[in-house]
């Protein structure tokens, strides 16, 4: 039953679409990294032969992993160069 579910390849863009709904509500880079993670794995499933559950697992969990890392480094903060202000003119 797993395997049959797991072997679908658009439950796979599903996931990723309900992945990349709950990255809107908490924007933290998490949940796009397993969205990028599941349309990795649709692609896998549609183009190759549907290996066991463990083997699909584990390359969802490695791909999502790459996605996450690349996506931190991708977007890391910037350094400003806003000016900051110690004195205030008017305490003159």
């Amino acid at each position: 039953m797993m395997t049959a579910l797991l072997g679908i390849w658009w439950l796979w863009i599903a996931i990723a679409i309900v992945l990349g709904l709950i990255e809107l509500v908490a924007p933290s880079f998490i949940f796009l990294g397993f969205s990028l993670g599941a349309l990795a794995t649709s692609a896998f499933v549609g183009l190759a032969d549907v290996p066991s559950p463990p083997v699909l697992m584990a390359f969802f969990a490695v791909v999502s992993l790459l996605a996450w890392v690349g996506l931190r480094v991708a977007f890391r903060r910037q350094s400003s160069d806003a000016k900051i202000i110690t004195h205030d003119i008017n305490d003159d």
